[in-house]
């Protein structure tokens, strides 16, 4: 895990020293002229060697220090006070929302193989694992915002304002976000449960006079739901990664926004932070899966 993130941070800081828009230039703005840019270049550091810049970035960063923004003129830590609240608390949100959809449809689904319920609900889950999750967030902003007035488009209620509030304005969000997600979910959950039907131990659960519930219950379930962790874990990684682009469709104050808006204006120390933050949440969450993939089925051992 630490080699990985160590070589994700170096990858995210040499990309921003390689491409071509600079920093400086975006900072001046029609106050450019080329004493000026190099008395800057200087005061943020930039004119040092590539490989000190990031030593000392990443020294920082391990410390807790991360940073001046150069857009804001303050630490990178100020800048993201309470942002990333708003990013975590949506994707819990929108993960805790795939579970709770996903596990009881999948299981429903593979118990009602063949009946003309199941195959509606295949084909819908098809159609919801096609559409992306900024499209269900205008969807969701025409017709629960402006339409039945649900919420205010655009506003947003900070967790220190009400904390009700606060997980009210989430809830279309979040469930734009975790509908693609749990049509997955439940279409691997249900494949999974059908091909553990095939076994030979199913055969002989049947034969000591188990239900079809109860086979699946007492005996699949244990089985087929291994390959369904990993991907479940490796869901919030994405949720927490495709919550960039909702929370710009809902106005959300996370690091979303921040992130865009600091791309947008060269804001390298903002954009450097939340990229290893994100890689972090992705690392951990493919560890995690690991771990209690291992934990259910104590034959898997790790590499």
């Amino acid at each position: 895990m630490l080699v990985t993130l160590l070589l994700i941070s170096l990858l995210a800081f040499l990309a921003f020293q390689i491409i071509p828009a600079d920093p400086v230039t975006k900072l001046l703005g029609t106050d450019y002229t080329p004493e000026r840019a190099a008395a800057l270049r200087h005061e943020l550091g930039l004119d040092r060697n590539v490989l000190v810049r990031y030593l000392d970035w990443l020294t920082g960063f391990v410390t807790g220090d991360l940073g001046v923004s150069y857009s804001y003129g303050m630490s990178v830590s100020a800048v993201m006070e309470g942002k990333g609240a708003v990013t975590a608390a949506l994707s819990l949100m929108a993960w805790l929302l795939v579970i709770a959809i996903s596990v009881p449809l999948g299981i429903t689904l593979a118990r009602w193989q063949g009946r003309r319920l199941d195959r509606v609900f295949v084909a819908m889950n098809q159609v919801f694992m096609a559409i992306p999750p900024f499209f269900l967030g205008i969807l969701f902003t025409y017709i629960f915002g402006m339409v039945l007035k649900l919420f205010v488009p655009g506003g947003s209620i900070l967790p220190e304002e009400s904390l009700g509030g606060f997980f009210g304005y989430l809830i279309f969000p979040a469930l734009a976000i975790a509908i693609p997600k749990a049509a997955m979910v439940t279409k691997l959950l249900r494949s999974s449960i059908l091909n553990q039907m095939q076994e030979n131990y199913v055969r002989t659960a049947y034969s000591r006079g188990n239900s079809r519930w109860g086979v699946i219950r007492l005996h699949v379930l244990r089985n087929a739901i291994l390959p369904v962790v990993t991907f479940v874990a490796m869901t919030l990684a994405d949720i927490v990664a495709g919550s960039i682009i909702v929370e710009q469709v809902f106005a959300l104050p996370g690091l979303g926004r921040l992130l865009l808006a600091s791309i947008g204006n060269r804001d390298y120390p903002v954009v450097q932070c939340i990229v290893v933050i994100i890689a972090a949440v992705v690392v951990f969450m493919n560890y995690l899966a690991d771990v209690v993939t291992q934990t259910i089925d104590p034959r898997v051992r790790l590499g």
